[in-house]
């Protein structure tokens, strides 16, 4: 308990960097604008004579889609903008470290092949959470990124579940095994911070203070496997993985978007509908892994940082997932993305459209190979994958939780 209060010290006194400027956001929230060079990454061991990489490659081939794009804001945009030479950083405030004290205690077991879904369809352990999932994902070659438009909704928590939240997000991944993986993905999230993220499950979950939506990054060089890919940092997120800014590693070039900020509008049932655009990919001609919002570039994670995520992924996953921290296999009625199944169809069920793949040829391209899609509680959270013209490769998710065929 001890650490757990140093290292929230330690986070609280780094978001706290002799700001340039700071921006009181109408939620509430305090963006500082950090000097680029002062930012979080540095302090990675790796990165000690690091230098900043402001260009990408601009060679990358695209489809044209064609559709209409309504905006979307971060709220503190509303009030001020970073200078030039600066990045915005999401104060963290003390509020936001509301650590569970309890540790999970998982049945240990012969490690499955490597496949996904890398969770295995288990009883639930009693007094733990839990976590559904709604995904579709390849995995028969190697991918240099990927691409793709996310509804924006912001899902309901259960009132009763203190350790509930609900993300969608995009990732791509690399590794031999279930016991060791690297990862990066990116998209929106409401509820819990830290209690997991697309691809794996943590022990400490923190609190934003609130259910807004927010935009998130997360990236991980080591997953390690019992009842489900938990990520276990052995010092403090410092080199192991983390969250947007919260520790070293992920190098932001943006003066504009600020990770972990609040994102405004989002969907409505049966009216306005509203996207956001991630491109995760790795640049050819650069040892760097960029990323991409809303076809602004925020920043990059050198390749140095990891094993396996050195030359390319291995698989891309698409998708949702809800933690539900009621535990005895009790389930909530946490929503996962519009909160309605995905027969219901557009402006009601949440979506993904237009997946596409980073291919060898520097091109981005509709995936040629199966997309396979997976549900673990279809009764609670459901997917449903589909194809036109428009949308090209696409898939309606998600659900209401806790409902009378989910009890």
């Amino acid at each position: 308990m001890a650490s757990q209060k140093l290292e929230g010290k330690r986070i609280l006194s780094e978001s706290r960097r002799n700001p340039v400027k700071s921006i009181k956001s109408p939620d509430g929230d305090i963006i500082d604008c950090i000097h680029i060079a002062h930012q979080p990454a540095f302090d990675h061991l790796l990165l000690k004579n690091h230098t900043i990489q402001m260009k990408k490659s601009d060679n990358i081939v695209e489809k044209q889609v064609k559709h209409h794009t309504r905006p979307i804001a971060q709220l503190w945009q509303l009030n001020g903008k970073c200078p030039k030479g600066t990045i915005p950083i999401r104060r963290t405030k003390k509020g936001d470290f509301l650590r569970a004290r309890s540790i999970l205690r998982l049945p240990t077991g012969r490690l499955p092949r490597f496949r996904f879904p890398w969770r295995p369809r288990t009883a639930p352990v009693k007094n733990s959470a839990t976590y559904e999932y709604a995904y579709a994902f390849v995995q028969s070659k190697e991918y240099l990124g990927t691409k793709a438009t996310i509804n924006l909704w912001q899902p309901q928590i259960d009132d009763e579940d203190q350790g509930g939240s609900s993300l969608s997000g995009v990732g791509v991944v690399g590794g031999p095994s279930t016991r060791e993986l690297n990862s990066i993905e990116a998209g929106w999230i409401v509820g819990f911070l830290y209690n997991h993220s697309l691809i794996c499950f943590f022990v400490n979950p923190e609190r934003f203070g609130d259910n807004r939506t927010r935009l998130y990054t997360y990236w991980t060089v080591k997953l390690f496997y019992k009842k489900y890919v938990f990520c276990l940092p052995s010092d403090g997120y410092r080199s192991t993985g983390c969250y947007n800014l919260f520790c070293s590693g992920f190098v932001q070039t943006s003066n504009e978007i600020a990770l972990g900020a609040s994102l405004s509008p989002t969907s409505v049932y049966n009216g306005s509908q509203y996207n956001i655009s991630i491109f995760i990919w790795k640049d050819p001609n650069q040892t760097l892994w960029w990323l991409q919002y809303q076809n602004k570039t925020i920043g990059y994670w050198p390749t140095s940082l990891f094993k396996y995520l050195v030359h390319n992924a291995s698989a891309i996953i698409w998708g949702g997932v809800v933690s539900n921290g009621k535990g005895d296999g009790l389930n909530s009625t946490t929503q996962m993305g519009s909160g309605h199944f995905p027969e219901e169809g557009y402006q009601r069920a949440s979506y993904f459209r237009n997946l596409q793949i980073l291919n060898g040829s520097n091109t981005l391209v509709t995936p040629d190979d199966m997309i396979t899609t997976v549900a673990n509680q279809p009764n609670c959270y459901g997917i449903l994958l589909g194809n036109n013209t428009d949308w090209g490769d696409y898939f309606y998710y998600g659900g209401p939780g806790k409902n009378p065929k989910c009890p």
